[in-house]
């Protein structure tokens, strides 16, 4: 079974609304999975989410994004689309731009998967509520093994993120932290 490691949305706009000392701890978190994937020959894929100049890829009916139409700030260029420093991709790791919220929707990343023959995809990012759980049920439903590295995922609300990880994903996926993942790698 060949594996890839999906580092979702974690670009400067995204982690930015994370005031705290949270967002540096979770991108410690996944800079770790990322260079232990790495390590193991497996690959490392980040997505993120951009839309081209004018927004005309989105719907005024979309109620996720409708408030950028005209406003800009997340084109393909900007700043706020680029994925944070602390987990910048390395020579041979793939970038996915997405237009939606599950990683697949409105990017090639099936496609960049199934050229790859990757049947397992390990996720981390944030939302846990966003990215996370659409790009879950999305890969579940195209027949990809999948597991959620809990503590490499985040949520503005803390409660969400825990019961998405400790009753919703588990009917469809393993969950487990950064450190038992990196650890069943060995």
């Amino acid at each position: 079974m060949s594996t890839a490691l999906l580092v979702m949305d974690l670009q400067n706009g995204v982690v930015n609304g994370f005031t705290d000392d949270h967002g540096a701890v979770l991108l410690g978190r996944v800079a770790k999975a990322a260079a232990a994937a790495r390590d193991h020959q497996i690959s490392v894929i980040y997505v993120r989410l951009a839309f081209r100049n004018g927004t005309p890829d989105i719907s005024a009916q979309n109620r996720a994004f409708s408030a950028l139409i005209g406003r800009g700030g997340f084109g393909d260029d900007d700043p706020a689309t680029q994925i944070c420093d602390a987990v910048a991709p390395v020579e041979g790791d793939v970038v996915v731009v997405k237009k939606r919220v599950s990683a697949f929707t409105g990017s090639d990343l099936d496609v960049v998967l199934r050229s790859m023959g990757v049947t397992h995809v390990v996720l981390a990012g944030i939302l846990t509520s966003g990215v996370v759980l659409f790009t879950l049920t999305d890969a579940a439903d195209m027949d990809y093994t999948i597991t959620v590295l809990s503590d490499g995922c985040s949520d503005r609300e803390n409660e969400v993120h825990r019961v998405l990880c400790e009753k919703v994903f588990p009917a469809r996926a393993e969950v487990v932290s950064v450190d038992e993942w990196i650890a069943s790698l060995t």
